[in-house]
């Protein structure tokens, strides 16, 4: 028992560490795969197809300011405010939750990046845990511009499709930093459940979300990382 014990004791300090360091790096570096992108590719091979995973990834100078106000509007038009929790997101996912309507998670774009950059995303509370801890990384040591690229990069649209640029190309055949405000509200609109919603064939849900993206773009004010190259 006190082996154990002095065994934890020891390696907390250094997993601690190591994972300063992995935040560090990914600040610079560009993330090519993740665990999602892997959970994925192993749910493809298990249907007995052959994973695939479009991705490209870019500076967010390279992608379009509209898609990065569609996506704060949709998803966390708090982003710029708080410190990677939204308690009125949380609150308001509670509420709507006790009242038996679709769940939106109370989730921040910092939140839903540190899932995909540092879990598995599966749905447990030691999951959670960890997306929490991460999110307070990634808060203090990228900051909100580098969180956005991350994001942008990664986020999944589709069926093997990560990333603003990949979605770009597939959808349109256009990059990324040709997107209209009305196909990045399109984008935005899939973000919930892009594996359910079609942004090539969009329902009548997709078509009225875009709208609302749209009337809410306006309304999110200067985004000042969007025009600061440093």
């Amino acid at each position: 028992g006190r082996r154990i014990w002095r065994y934890t004791y020891q390696t907390i300090p250094i997993l601690w560490l190591l994972s300063i360091a992995h935040v560090i790096i990914l600040k610079y570096a560009p993330i090519y795969i993740t665990p999602l992108m892997v959970l994925r590719s192993c749910q493809s091979i298990t249907k007995g197809k052959a994973p695939h995973n479009d991705k490209t990834w870019v500076p967010i100078e390279e992608i379009s300011h509209n898609l990065t106000i569609a996506c704060i509007a949709s998803e966390d038009n708090l982003f710029l405010k708080h410190n990677g929790f939204s308690k009125r997101a949380i609150k308001q996912a509670l509420i709507e939750r006790l009242e038996g309507k679709r769940i939106r998670g109370g989730s921040t774009i910092s939140q839903q990046t540190a899932k995909n950059v540092f879990t598995f995303c599966s749905r447990t509370w030691f999951r959670k845990g960890i997306e929490t801890y991460y999110t307070i990384l990634i808060e203090l040591i990228w900051g909100k511009k580098r969180i956005m690229e991350v994001y942008l990069n990664i986020v999944e649209l589709g069926d093997g499709i990560y990333g603003a640029e990949a979605a770009a190309q597939h959808y349109w055949g256009i990059p990324s930093n040709k997107l209209s405000k009305a196909q990045s509200a399109l984008i935005a609109a899939a973000l919930p459940n892009p594996l359910h919603y079609s942004i090539s064939h969009p329902g009548p849900y997709m078509q009225k979300r875009q709208k609302q993206i749209l009337n809410l773009m306006p309304k999110m004010g200067k985004i000042d990382f969007l025009n600061n190259k440093e």
